[in-house]
């Protein structure tokens, strides 16, 4: 383990936030600076003004992503605002900027109505190439996210949900290969029926995980149970093929893998009700589910999304390659062929040297994002989306 991070150095870190603006082209003379700004930015003006597509060229919109939140589930932290959510917004944005090449911009909004931030990113769609969406409390955040792909011609993202689903399915598959197991024979706890939970339910089902048994505060989700919303009805149909009923215990009995989302604690004795070599992927954070060395006594394969213990499941592994694929070759929306292209990048990256507790790569892996962008912009010309 590292050495524990002070709240000295974390509280310097942030002074003053963690992003600025850079200049691509110093202004050091008279004649720089009639080519950056007056007189001669007027011709480049002129030219986006009779061809719209020039934009694409001249300005840094199509680079630029939007990290977008309304600060209603943040991290661990919950419902905190937007101002609370800015330096989270900014790390996001320094991630893509270190890890994909990419420039982009936290907007925190100061509000939560769905209309709202529709039509205020659709009025800015000219400043900007797409849409990271952030923090955004479910099941509000799977109407945002749908009504947004179909109202900009831009690349959407959830990246709570999609970033989380596409680095699980890589982990499970370097998981599964070093279990010498099939991905499709499997049953699959989901722990949390949130944001993250419902993306990493659909990808699996999608990866062709065998059952998948989803719980959240109330139990299992099946059909027939009262008061389900419409995304919850929609994979009520689709999982738990077993028939299960109940809760925690009825659901990890026997079960192959276990996904923790939603924070809640699971006690050693339930791990220890899995079946044999099981996989336990205890995600919540900071604190994990269970502590990884106590599931390491049942399970073969033990990970969480802290960057202090083996096997880190980190969003920072996907997003950044993603939106870098997407852009790179135009894409108008980031499609299902895509994320599970970007997980399979993110696994092959993996497989040169898996062991128990390498399951995926390092989230500083040089190769990660480039490799994933490949993968997502090829997976993008494909669809007919570049």
């Amino acid at each position: 383990m590292t050495a524990p991070v002070t709240d000295d150095e974390i509280f310097r870190a942030h002074e003053g936030g963690k992003l600025a603006v850079g200049v691509t082209s110093p202004i050091s003379d008279p004649r720089a600076l009639a080519i950056a700004y007056t007189p001669g930015v007027a011709k480049v003006s002129r030219a986006i003004a009779e061809d719209a597509a020039l934009a694409a060229r001249y300005t840094w919109a199509h680079r630029l992503v939007a990290v977008v939140s309304d600060g209603t589930a943040v991290l661990g932290l919950g419902d905190i605002g937007a101002s609370a959510s800015l330096p989270v917004m900014e790390g996001k944005a320094a991630l893509f900027k270190t890890f994909g090449g990419l420039d982009s911009i936290p907007l925190v909004l100061d509000t939560t109505d769905v209309d709202e931030i529709v039509e205020t990113l659709v009025r800015l769609r000219p400043s900007f190439g797409a849409v990271n969406l952030e923090d955004v409390a479910a099941p509000r955040c799977f109407e945002l996210e749908r009504r947004l792909i179909e109202a900009l011609d831009c690349p959407v993202m959830h990246d709570d949900q999609h970033g989380t689903a596409v680095v699980l399915l890589a982990a499970l598959r370097g998981a599964n290969q070093v279990l010498n197991r099939e991905i499709g024979s499997q049953r699959v706890v989901i722990v949390g029926a949130g944001a993250a939970g419902v993306a990493c339910a659909k990808i699996l089902l999608a990866a062709g995980v065998g059952d998948i048994t989803l719980l959240d505060s109330r139990g299992i989700v099946h059909t027939g149970r009262d008061g389900l919303n419409p995304v919850k009805a929609e994979l009520a149909a689709l999982t738990n093929t077993a028939g299960l009923r109940g809760g925690m215990a009825e659901a990890l009995a026997g079960a192959d893998v276990f996904v923790g989302l939603s924070g809640a604690t699971v006690s050693e004795e339930l791990i220890a009700t899995m079946a044999p070599s099981s996989i336990v992927f205890a995600l919540s954070n900071p604190d994990p589910e269970i502590h990884p060395e106590v599931a390491a006594r049942h399970a073969a394969i033990v990970a969480t999304g802290r960057s202090d213990f083996p096997n880190q499941i980190n969003n920072v592994l996907a997003f950044p390659g993603i939106f870098r694929g997407a852009l790179d070759v135009g894409a108008r929306r980031i499609t299902e062929h895509m994320k599970l292209a970007a997980a399979t990048a993110i696994a092959a990256v993996a497989s040169d040297d898996l062991a128990p507790d390498k399951i995926v790569p390092s989230a500083l892996d040089p190769r990660v994002a480039p490799e994933v962008a490949q993968a997502v912009a090829r997976a993008a010309r494909e669809d007919g989306v570049a």
